[in-house]
C-alpha cells in the first residue's frame, strides 16, 4: 500500500513538471487587468455613472431602447450568478486541475496571440474604409439631412471597430467559462451523470447570455448614440428611418473577426484532432485522450479556441447582421408606408432578442441536477433533458414573440397586420425547430442514417468514406425544403398583412421575411448554450481520460460527449439556416442602398447578361475555393502534427510504457503557428474577392456604357455564394458529424467495439470528417453573412 502511495506521488509529481512545460503566462486582456486593479467600490461608483449615462441616451431616444437596456442588464447580472455557481463547483483531485491549467493556459495563449494578428488586420481594413468613405459619393438622403463624407467615414470606421472588439470579446468570454468549467464537469462525473450535465450547461448558458446580450447591447448603444448625437428627426436632419443603414460597419467588423477567429480556431482543433487520431487511436492502437499521445493537450485546446471562442464569434455576427438588416428593412417598410411613428418596426428586433434573453435563461434554469449528488445516478439521456429545456424555451418564444408583434408592430393603416407578422415569427420559430430536428436526426446514432454509416465501416475504410459522402450530400435536401417554404410563407403572410406604399402596392413582404428570421433567432440564446456545451463536455472526457478516473467515470462523460457531438451538429445546422434568412435580407438592403446612391431604381438582376452570369459562377467558384483551402489547411498543419507525433514514439520508446513523457508543448506551438499562418489566405480571399470583382467590372461598365454593371456582377455574386455556401455547408457539417458520431456508436461496443477493423475505418471517416464540420462549414456561415455585409459597406466603389 505504501508503495502504491509513493507511485502514485511520484506520478502526481511529474505530471506536474510535464504540464509546467506547456503553461505560459495567464492571457487576460488589458481592459479587464486594469479593472481588476480598480478598488471594488470605486469600480461600483464607475458602473453606476457608465449604466446612469446610457440609460439618459436611451431615454433621449424612445422608451423600447430603455426597455431592451434593461433587460440587457439583468441578463448580465444572470449570467454573473452562473459563473459564480459554476465556479463554486470543485475541481476534482490535484492531478485534474494540474491538465485543466496546461489546456486553459495553452488556449488564453493561442487566443491572444491570434486576436493580436486579427486586431492588426482589422485596424488596416478599418484605413481602407476610411479612404473609400472619404472620396465616395453621398446619397440624397445624407445630403439633405447635412451628413457629409467625413462624418459618414467616420461613423462606419467606428462602427466597423466596435463591431470587431465586441465580435473578439464574445470570442474571448465563450473561451474563458469553457476552460473553468471543463475540469468541473469531470469531477461532476464521478458523482452523478445528471451534476455534470447541469454543469456543462450552465457554463454553456454563460458564454450565451453574454453573446447575445452583447450583440443587442452593441447595436441598440450604437443606435442611441447616433440617434441623439445626429439630432435624428430634427428639422433638417436625418430622418430615423434612415439612420440603421449608418450601423452595417457593425455587422461588417462582426463578420470579419468571426471569419478569421472561426478560419483559425477551426484549423487549430482540427489539425491537432487529426494528427492525435491517426497516430494515437490507428498506429499505436492506444485510446482517445490518453495522456500518452503527444498531441492530446494540443487537441484539448483546440476544442476551447476552435468549438468555444469561434462558435462565441460566430453566432455574435450571426444575431449581429440579422438585427441590423432587419431593422433596415424595417425602416425602409415603415419610410414607403408613411407610418406616423416608425420606431416600433425599426427597434423590433432588438426586443425580440431582449426577451430572447429572458425565455433562454428560463431555458437553461430548467435543467436541474440531482437532489441526492452524493450517489452515483444512472445515466439518463441527456438529449431528452436537453430537448425538454429546448422545448420550454421554445414554448416561452412563441407566447413573447406575439406580445412583441402587438405591442411594436400594430398601426392604425392595418390594425390585423401584427397578427400577419406574429404568424411570420411562427414560421421562423418551427423553421428553427424543423432544423435541429433535421440535424439531430442525421447526426445522432440513435437513427438509422448514422448506424447505416457504421454498419458501413465493417467493411473497409472506402465504404465508410463513401457512405458518409453520399449521407451529407442526401442531408441538404430536407433543410433546402424548409427554408424555402419559410421563405414563401413568411414573404407572403408580409405581403398579405394590409400594409400598402403610396400607389397602393403590397409593401410587407421582406419585412415579412425578416420577422421569419427574428423569429429562428428568438432562442439563440438556448441554442448556443447546447453547443457551448459540447466542447465542454470533450475537454472533460479528455480530462477524465488523462488522469486515469475509473471507468464508470469515463462511461458518463463519452455519452455526454456524444450528445455534444449531436448538439454542435444541430447547432450548425441552425447557424446555417438562420444565416440563409439573414442573407437574403441584407441581399435585398445592398439593391435599396445601390438605388439609393445610384438615384435611379435597382429592383432586379438579370443573369441573362453575360458579365451578370459571370459574376454567379465566380460566387459559386469562390465557395468550392474557399473551402478546398480551409480543407487543405487542416491537411497541411495535420501532417506537422503527425510527423512530430511519430518522431516522438520512435525516440522516446518509453512514452508507451509511461516510463518517459511526451512533449505536448511542441505539438501545441507546431499548430498555434501553422493555424495562423494558413487562416490568411482563406480570409483574405473572402474579402478582397468582391471587392475585386465590383470593381473590374465597374471599370468594365465604363467603358462599355452600363454605368450599374459592377453593382449586378457583384449582387449575382452574392446571389450565387449564398446559395452556393448553404448547401456546401449543409453538406460539410452534417457528414462530417455523422462520420464523428458513427465512430462514437461503435465505440458503444457496436460492431466490435473500440480496437476493431471497423474501428479503425470509423477513425478514418472521422479524420476526413473533422475539416468538413469544424473548419470549413462553419466559417461558411460566416462567409455567407460577411460578404453580404461587405457588399453593403463597399457598395459605393461598384458605382
Amino acid at each position: 500500500m505504501m508503495e502504491e502511495d509513493m507511485e502514485n506521488g511520484r506520478s502526481y509529481q511529474e505530471r506536474r513538471r510535464t504540464f509546467a512545460t506547456v503553461r505560459s503566462r495567464s492571457s487576460v486582456p488589458l481592459v479587464f487587468r486594469m479593472l481588476m486593479r480598480i478598488n471594488p467600490r470605486a469600480l461600483i461608483i464607475l458602473f453606476l455613472l457608465a449604466f446612469s449615462g446610457v440609460l439618459y441616451v436611451g431615454a433621449s431616444t424612445s422608451p423600447i431602447v430603455v426597455f431592451v437596456f434593461c433587460i440587457c442588464t439583468l441578463s448580465l447580472f444572470f449570467s454573473l450568478y452562473l459563473t459564480k455557481w459554476v465556479l463554486a463547483k470543485d475541481e476534482g483531485p490535484p492531478e485534474m486541475s494540474e491538465i485543466s491549467d496546461a489546456i486553459r493556459d495553452g488556449a488564453e495563449g493561442f487566443f491572444r496571440t491570434q486576436y493580436g494578428t486579427i486586431s492588426k488586420m482589422a485596424f488596416i481594413l478599418a484605413f481602407v474604409i476610411l479612404g473609400i468613405y472619404l472620396f465616395r459619393t453621398t446619397t440624397p438622403q445624407q445630403e439633405a439631412s447635412g451628413l457629409g463624407r467625413a462624418t459618414s467615414a467616420y461613423i462606419t470606421v467606428a462602427s466597423f471597430l466596435l463591431g470587431a472588439l465586441c465580435s473578439g470579446i464574445a470570442g474571448f468570454v465563450g473561451m474563458w467559462v469553457s476552460v473553468r468549467a471543463n475540469v468541473r464537469v469531470s469531477s461532476a462525473a464521478r458523482r452523478s451523470a445528471r451534476e455534470a450535465l447541469q454543469i456543462a450547461v450552465r457554463a454553456g448558458g454563460f458564454s450565451a447570455i453574454v453573446v447575445v446580450c452583447m450583440a443587442v447591447f452593441g447595436v441598440a448603444i450604437l443606435y442611441s448614440t447616433f440617434y441623439v448625437w445626429l439630432g435624428v428627426d430634427s428639422p433638417g436632419s436625418m430622418k430615423v428611418t434612415d439612420l440603421p443603414l449608418l450601423l452595417v460597419g457593425y455587422g461588417f467588423g462582426a463578420s470579419f473577426v468571426a471569419l478569421f477567429a472561426q478560419l483559425g480556431g477551426g484549423i487549430f482543433t482540427k489539425a491537432a484532432d487529426v494528427g492525435a487520431d491517426l497516430v494515437g487511436k490507428i498506429e499505436q492502437g492506444i485510446p482517445e485522450d490518453d495522456p500518452r499521445n503527444p498531441a492530446v493537450i494540443a487537441d484539448l485546446v483546440g476544442d476551447n479556441v476552435g468549438d468555444c471562442a469561434a462558435r462565441g464569434a460566430d453566432l455574435f455576427e450571426s444575431i449581429a447582421a440579422e438585427i441590423i438588416s432587419a431593422m433596415i428593412l424595417g425602416g425602409t417598410m415603415a419610410k414607403r408606408c408613411k407610418i406616423e411613428d416608425p420606431s416600433g418596426f425599426i427597434l423590433f428586433p432588438l426586443v425580440v432578442h431582449s426577451f430572447d434573453l429572458v425565455v433562454s435563461s428560463v431555458g437553461i434554469l430548467s435543467i436541474r441536477g440531482t437532489r441526492d449528488s452524493g450517489i452515483i445516478s444512472p445515466i439518463e439521456d441527456p438529449m431528452t433533458i436537453m430537448q425538454k429545456g429546448y422545448s420550454i424555451t421554445i414554448m416561452l418564444a412563441v407566447v413573447t414573440f406575439g406580445v412583441s408583434t402587438r405591442w411594436l408592430l400594430y398601426t392604425e393603416q392595418a390594425p390585423s397586420a401584427w397578427l400577419n407578422f406574429a404568424l411570420c415569427g411562427l414560421v421562423g420559430i418551427i423553421t428553427a425547430y424543423a432544423f435541429v430536428w433535421i440535424s439531430k436526426y442525421y447526426t445522432d446514432y440513435k437513427h438509422e442514417p448514422v448506424r447505416l454509416l457504421a454498419l458501413s465501416s465493417s467493411t473497409g475504410h472506402g465504404t465508410n468514406i463513401i457512405a458518409g459522402v453520399s449521407l451529407g450530400l442526401e442531408s441538404t435536401a430536407l433543410p433546402v425544403l424548409v427554408i424555402s417554404v419559410a421563405i414563401i410563407s413568411a414573404f407572403w403572410l408580409g405581403q398579405t398583412s394590409g400594409l400598402v406604399d403610396e400607389s397602393g402596392n403590397p409593401t410587407g413582404g421582406l419585412f415579412g421575411t425578416a420577422v421569419a428570421t427574428m423569429g429562428m433567432l428568438s432562442t439563440a440564446g438556448y441554442v448556443l448554450t447546447m453547443d457551448m456545451f459540447g466542447p465542454i463536455a470533450d475537454n472533460a472526457g479528455g480530462i477524465v481520460e488523462m488522469s486515469q478516473q475509473p471507468e464508470s467515470v469515463r462511461e458518463i462523460t463519452d455519452v455526454l460527449d456524444a450528445v455534444g457531438n449531436t448538439t454542435k451538429a444541430t447547432t450548425k445546422g441552425f447557424a446555417i439556416g438562420s444565416a440563409a434568412l439573414a442573407s437574403f435580407l441584407l441581399f435585398s438592403a445592398y439593391m435599396d442602398e445601390v438605388a439609393a446612391f445610384a438615384q435611379s431604381p435597382f429592383k432586379e438582376v438579370d443573369i441573362a447578361i453575360p458579365e451578370v452570369f459571370v459574376g454567379g459562377l465566380l460566387g459559386s467558384m469562390l465557395i468550392f475555393l474557399f473551402s478546398a483551402w480551409a480543407c487543405s489547411a487542416v491537411g497541411k498543419t495535420a501532417q506537422e502534427v503527425v510527423n512530430e507525433v511519430r518522431r516522438q514514439f520512435i525516440e522516446r520508446p518509453g512514452i508507451m510504457d509511461y516510463k518517459e513523457k511526451p512533449d505536448y508543448g511542441r505539438c501545441v506551438a507546431i499548430v498555434a503557428s501553422a493555424s495562423l499562418r494558413e487562416m490568411i489566405k482563406p480570409g483574405a480571399l473572402a474579402i478582397i474577392s468582391p471587392m475585386a470583382v465590383g470593381v473590374i467590372f465597374r471599370i468594365l461598365g465604363h467603358y462599355t456604357g452600363q454605368p450599374l454593371l459592377g453593382a449586378k456582377v457583384v449582387a449575382a455574386m452574392l446571389m450565387f455564394a449564398t446559395v452556393s455556401g448553404i448547401l456546401m455547408a449543409l453538406f460539410l457539417n452534417t457528414a462530417g458529424g455523422a462520420w464523428d458520431n458513427a465512430k462514437k456508436y461503435i465505440e458503444t461496443g457496436a460492431l466490435g467495439g473500440k480496437g476493431s477493423e471497423a474501428h479503425k475505418a470509423a477513425i478514418t471517416g472521422d479524420t476526413v470528417g473533422d475539416p468538413f464540420k469544424d473548419t470549413a462549414g462553419p466559417s461558411l456561415h460566416v462567409l455567407i453573412k460577411m460578404l453580404a455585409t461587405i457588399t453593403l459597406v463597399m457598395a459605393p466603389i461598384f458605382l
